[in-house]
This record gives structure tokens, sequence and C-alpha cells, in this order.
């Protein structure tokens, strides 16, 4: 149906198709089957990308590179050096991820949640490469990840439920000025929330405390890496925001019943959250609105980024399309984990949307 190649990119603690865990519960899908297997039978290549759970963006981003093109990861060496880690990691030599790498590989990236930023800098990476990756290394010795040059590759990027702004969920606990412990919040949801905790947090194996997930998602430090991801002019953009709280009279958010109940303390204590960063972003009213896990305002579009609210009829490349508010939590657009969603007619929707604009001739925004 289209020559187009849909990589979908797993969030915070995810798991892909590499992973034996694929296997047992489909990341996409969940308990409803796994997604990739039916979008394949309706006609669209899909792929279920693998890297690191609790990695940063950088690394994420060289680990997709490496499934894409079937190659050994490499993280580069200004980067290994900088953040104290092996330059190299998995070999996908002779198991690339897509059946095909070349220049007229033509990429849809879906990131959900952490999968965002990894998709958005792997394109960046792709487009101008690494000025400082390119000073360090050899030109013999450079992975071509790091060349740039191949923003032609990046036909559109759609991110899930996204913290492309940073999520409260981290920053609130180190604002002095704000509990999340006094929060008030039913006894069952501290219980869930602390097996969930446990099951995401880091093994942390000697490298510096930023190449890690969890320092990308403070709110100052996405910002900072939205400044040097560029809004590529060929390329599609499209945001889908979640939101799963009601908003009280007092201007506090607390979770819908509808909500997966692990999500539920953290998702109020967001929505009470409001302070300042260390870096001095101001965090209103506006960012309590959140999916559990996520604020919603982070989710719609990049920081700095031009953007438009979604229109069907007129979708244009270099400009983010938001989608309207998606009434739904965290993890509804993989499925669910204790709840069961079907989100089979979702994405056929989303992909037949994305496969028509491979026949617009309209493909680049310069001409507004």
């Amino acid at each position: 149906m289209s020559e187009l190649q849909f990589v979908f990119v797993h969030g915070l603690s995810g798991w892909g198709s590499y992973d034996d865990n694929y296997r047992k519960m489909p990341y996409w899908g969940m308990r409803g089957g796994d997604l990739m297997v039916y979008l394949r039978s309706r006609g669209y290549a899909c792929y279920a990308a693998s890297v690191a759970p609790a990695g940063s963006a950088w690394d994420r981003a060289c680990e997709l590179y490496a499934q894409l093109a079937g190659t050994r990861t490499d993280y580069g060496r200004a980067h290994s050096t900088a953040f104290h880690h092996e330059r190299f990691g998995r070999d996908f030599t002779g198991r690339p991820l897509l059946p095909e790498w070349h220049d007229n590989t033509r990429l849809v990236l879906l990131g959900h949640s952490f999968g965002g930023a990894t998709v958005r800098l792997f394109s960046a990476l792709m487009a101008e490469g690494s000025k400082e990756e390119r000073t360090a290394t050899d030109p013999v010795d450079l992975c071509p990840l790091f060349a740039g040059g191949m923003a032609a590759r990046i036909h559109t990027i759609v991110t899930l439920a996204a913290p492309m702004n940073g999520t409260t969920a981290y920053d609130m606990f180190e604002d002095p000025a704000f509990d999340p412990a006094a929060v008030k919040v039913p006894w069952w949801s501290r219980y869930l929330a602390g097996l969930m905790a446990r099951g995401t947090k880091p093994a942390l194996d000697g490298r510096d405390r930023r190449d890690y997930a969890a320092y990308d998602m403070h709110i100052d430090n996405a910002m900072a890496m939205n400044a040097r991801i560029p809004t590529l002019a060929d390329t599609y953009y499209y945001s889908v925001p979640c939101c799963a709280t009601r908003r009280r009279a007092d201007g506090t958010c607390v979770p819908l019943r509808e909500m997966e109940p692990l999500f539920v303390m953290r998702s109020t204590q967001i929505g009470a959250y409001a302070g300042t960063t260390a870096g001095g972003v101001r965090i209103d009213e506006a960012w309590r609105d959140n999916d559990g896990l996520v604020n919603t305002v982070s989710a719609a579009v990049p920081s700095g980024a031009p953007s438009v609210p979604l229109d069907r009829d007129d979708i244009r490349p270099g400009i983010w399309n938001v989608f309207p508010v998606l009434a739904a939590d965290h993890m509804y657009l993989q499925g669910g984990l204790m709840r069961r969603h079907d989100i089979r007619a979702f994405y056929l929707e989303l992909l037949e949307m994305i496969a028509g604009t491979e026949k617009n001739p309209l493909r680049s925004s310069s001409d507004n």
C-alpha cells in the first residue's frame, strides 16, 4: 500500500521487538494483541524498535540508528568520553529492523512518551549530524549518523503523549516549596505507585547522571534539548496530547475514574503542583492537566516550534499539527495496562492519514 516505513519507538521502561518481553506482551497493543501484526495485515510496513529503557535521548537515538541501518551501535567518541561509558553498544549487523536502508528510505517515526524525545533527536542527527562528534572523530571512523545529510529520509514524526517540554512528575520533587507527599491521595494509590516506581527505577551503571531519561525529562533540560532540535521544513509533524483529569473549583486537577490505577497518585500530585523550575520556568495552573504521568500542555508542541491545530484538509510539513486533546491516560495509546483498550482503529486512521500526505505534491512549508 505504501513505500513508507513506520517505526514505533517505546517510552521509558518500554520494550520492542528485539526484546523477549515483546513476545510475551507487545508494548504496542498490550493485552489486545500485537499492533504491528495488525497494521502489517492492513498493508503498512510497521516495526517496533528496542531502545534503552532508561537511557538518554542521545543514547536511544544512536541505538535506533543502529537497528535501522543494521550496524553496531556507536554512541560517539565525544559523547561516550564525556558521559563515561563505552563508545560501542549492541551490534545489529545481519539483523536490521528494516529490510532496506538507503537514500530512498522514507521513515515515519512514532514515539510514545519518552520515545517522542528519541525520534525528535534522531531526526536532528539525521539532518545535521553532530559537530562535536565530527571534531572528535577521524572521518573514516565516524558513524554516518553524526555526519548528517539524511533529512530527506524523515517523512513524518508523530509524538504520542510525549513530554516534549518535560514533566513536573520530576521537577515537583526538587521544589522546596512543594511537598508531593502532603497531597491527599487514596491509600491504595500510594501502594500501586510504589510498585510502578520499583519497576521503572534504572539500574545505574556508572555513567554520568545526565545520560539518563530522567535527566532529559526535567523541564529545563527538555527545553534545552528543544533548542537543539530543528523543525525540518520537509517533514510532517503530528502530536497527540492526552488528558485523564478534571479540573476542580480550586484550580487543581484530579484523575478521572477511567485512569489507570497505577497513575492515580502521581496524577493527583501533578494536578496540585505549581512553582518555578531551577532554570526559572514558571509552572502555572495550565500545567496541571495531565494523563497520569505527562502534563497535557507539554505533550502538545515543543517549546519554540511552530504549530497549528490539526486540519486534516490542510496538512503541511515544517509545522506541528496538534491533535485535539485525547480523553485518555498515558498508556491508552499502547492498549492499556490494568485496563484494556482497542487502539487498532486509532492507528489505522492515523497511518491512512500519513500515507495520504505521501501523495501530496506540497512538500515544503517554505511556500507559505
